[in-house]
């Protein structure tokens, strides 16, 4: 009978619930790829930049990544709004969780870079390669078989901490549902319906991430 009345719930607040389905997904997906980008910026500079400027985003990514995504949401809302700087709940909450992606995705990229031998630059570098052309050509393409299964991780946590916007009143999918939950108190069927839809959402990153893998691997 409740289940009946769950699926009742959410045929009857279908559109508001595709508005926060849609929510998440476009909070999820800016924030992966702005992340992504400014990450590899990251990784970049902490492998190859000048020691000052090393030192300097050494201090942004173990700041970022040492403090709570609820902290840096509310940081970036608040306080920024203070300084002068006015975002609306959207941009700030996706602002917040690309600054803390780009901080995990730097770490992941550093690490891929550092793994990959230092003659296979130097021997680009010889040919005539520039720096750009080693990386794109050289680098990224052995980097990425290394840093794709934790960037899949990165990206599922970014999807669940999408949950975390609704303190500062965005309505994401989570809230969405909170809001039909307190009109019909049917919690646990709601509640597993929204962690069905998040589960599907990570399990077509991780689907993409997995078909990525095949393209870049070497084969046997």
């Amino acid at each position: 009978m409740e289940i009946t009345q769950a699926l009742n719930a959410i045929w009857a607040t279908r559109f508001a619930i595709l508005d926060g389905i849609w929510n998440t997904i476009q909070i999820s997906l800016l924030s992966i790829f702005l992340g992504t980008l400014l990450g590899v910026v990251v990784g970049l500079i902490l492998t190859y930049g000048h020691i000052a400027v090393r030192v300097v985003i050494r201090i942004y990514t173990d700041f970022l990544r040492g403090t709570p995504v609820f902290v840096l949401i509310l940081a970036c809302f608040y306080i920024l709004s203070v300084i002068g700087v006015d975002l609306s709940a959207f941009q700030a909450g996706v602002f917040a969780l690309t600054l803390f992606c780009s901080s995990h995705v730097g770490e992941i990229v550093r690490g891929g870079l550092q793994a990959i031998p230092k003659g296979q630059t130097e021997a680009a570098m010889s040919i005539g390669l520039t720096f750009s052309e080693t990386f794109f050509s050289v680098l990224l393409p052995q980097a990425l078989r290394q840093i794709l299964p934790t960037w899949v991780n990165t990206a599922t946590e970014i999807v669940k901490a999408s949950t975390l916007l609704s303190i500062i009143g965005v309505v994401e999918l989570l809230l969405s549902v909170q809001q039909i939950i307190s009109r019909t108190f049917l919690s646990l069927e709601l509640y597993f319906f929204a962690g069905f839809v998040f589960f599907l959402i990570n399990f077509a990153i991780e689907k993409g991430g997995r078909y990525i893998e095949r393209k870049v691997a070497i084969p046997n």
